[in-house]
């Protein structure tokens, strides 16, 4: 195996070893990224001298048995929206100014801390408001599995990135399923924790940092390192020292649980037949584990995810209307329609659209409430083409995707996804396994019991021959 397709352990104990360098496994990295990037654009600030001073320092306190913390020498990509120290922050669109930020934010502050080097960042699209990789930024951003594809959205680059062999580790954002979905599109894990667990900046509700990593492990190996406090977050969760390297217990975690099984989200576009029979076979898996599955009624409803949708536009016509006139016109177009959409809401259409994340929390956690963990699709369609913004192509109907992973960021709850299958085509399907507020810990331990029991995984994508 290349030194850019092993986990953060396999880097890790070949480190402590002497087995090789981060120096040579930061050249690897970076030679295979200069393979795959012409054909999947999924970096942005790609420095390749930086990172290897990352790598030498790195190496020198290898030698020395002296490493920094419990990420030393292991590369990682750092989504664009997430700030890092004198780069600027485009958050995937060419309207913002590219000041250079004054500090790390907490997530980039924690992997620094912890030795990670800094490969590059990762491609988002405009405002992160797209489940795709179209950017007026960025070049456009596209799937491993199928170049004429999207890896999804908004952490689009980092999902990417991730199939591909950017290195094992790569961070993004979540606020609707932007973790979760492009993870799903592109076969591999990604966590949403609960609310808070990792420290954020700026936090605001639904929004989450998490890891995306081919690996249970390497995403626990993660958590460790991100969800350290930091005092920036508004919103965090107390800190308190939670077990992530006991993640894995096996098969086994799954006997006596009760699963909801839940295959139609309320509204939204309808589960695909692929999608629908390989979480219906997976679900078989659970129960032969020895798990309850019981198949669960829909608790979103066109409502709340209509009023999601609208109080997202006045949000963000609200914030497109402060700019200039100029910058304002590099914006797509997509979501220039999308946003300027609300411009005619009144002020009650405003409140009731608002109001529906508090009642999408409500139904969430009660729905939840009856079962240990729920299963579902993580999307009700595969990755489709890389040109367009969403499914459905359409900005007034562009959050129809989205229904099955939304409500665990109103709900605070985690949840994440695993591929479990694949079209006939080829392409990957994810799905999602949500837990009770807290409880990321088990959300693990019940992914990495899945991906033991899943069978049929196929070898990662290989660079197209051009």
């Amino acid at each position: 195996m290349h030194l850019h397709d092993l986990t953060s352990h396999e880097l890790l104990r070949g480190y402590r070893s002497g087995e090789f360098s981060p120096v040579e496994v930061t050249k690897s990295v970076l030679n295979h990224i200069a393979q795959w990037e012409p054909h999947i654009y999924a970096t942005y600030l790609l420095r390749p001298e930086l990172a290897l001073a990352q790598a030498r320092a790195s190496e020198a306190r290898w030698l020395k048995a002296a490493p920094c913390g419990p990420l030393d020498g292991v590369p990682v990509t750092i989504k664009d929206n997430i700030a890092t120290l004198g780069d600027p922050t485009p958050l995937g669109t060419a309207a913002t100014a590219l000041t250079p930020a004054a500090y790390d934010a907490p997530p980039a502050a924690r992997l620094r801390e912890a030795g990670a080097v800094m490969i590059c960042k990762t491609t988002m699209p405009d405002y992160g408001m797209l489940s795709s990789g179209l950017s007026s930024f960025h070049a456009l951003a596209r799937n491993p599995w199928d170049v004429r594809k999207t890896p999804g959205g908004s952490s689009a680059g980092a999902g990417a990135a991730a199939a591909a062999g950017y290195g094992p580790l790569h961070v993004g954002t979540d606020i609707g399923g932007s973790l979760r979905l492009p993870a799903g599109w592109c076969g591999i894990f990604s966590v949403k924790p609960s609310l808070g667990r990792i420290p954020i900046d700026p936090p605001y509700t639904g929004r989450a940092a998490g890891p995306m990593t081919r690996t249970v492990a390497d995403a626990a190996l993660m958590m460790q390192v991100l969800s350290l406090p930091d005092t920036r977050d508004s919103m965090s969760l107390p800190h308190g020292k939670i077990a992530w390297d006991e993640f894995d217990s096996g098969a086994d975690a799954l006997r006596g649980l009760k699963i909801g099984l839940l295959l139609d989200a309320g509204c939204g576009l309808a589960v695909e037949p692929e999608v629908l029979a390989a979480i219906e076979a997976a679900a078989k898996l659970f129960e032969q584990a020895g798990a309850h599955v019981e198949t669960m009624k829909p608790f979103m409803t066109p409502a709340t995810l209509d009023g999601l949708d609208h109080a997202w536009r006045m949000r963000s016509h609200l914030d497109l209307a402060a700019l200039p006139a100029d910058r304002k016109a590099s914006v797509l177009p997509y979501i220039t329609q999308w946003a300027d959409s609300a411009a005619s809401m009144t002020g009650p259409q405003v409140f009731t659209a608002t109001s529906q994340a508090y009642i999408t929390r409500v139904a969430a956690v009660t729905a939840c409430r009856a079962f240990d963990y729920v299963i579902s699709p993580t999307s009700p369609v595969v990755a489709f083409a890389a040109e367009l913004p969403s499914p459905t192509n359409d900005p007034l109907h562009g959050l129809e995707h989205i229904a099955f992973t939304v409500p665990y960021n109103m709900s605070e709850q985690p949840a994440a996804s695993i591929n479990c299958a694949y079209t006939k085509s080829g392409l990957p399907i994810g799905l999602q396994i949500a837990g009770q507020r807290f409880d990321d810990l088990g959300v693990l331990r019940v992914s990495r019991a899945f991906e033991l029991l899943r069978t049929g995984q196929r070898p990662w994508p290989v660079v197209p021959q051009s």
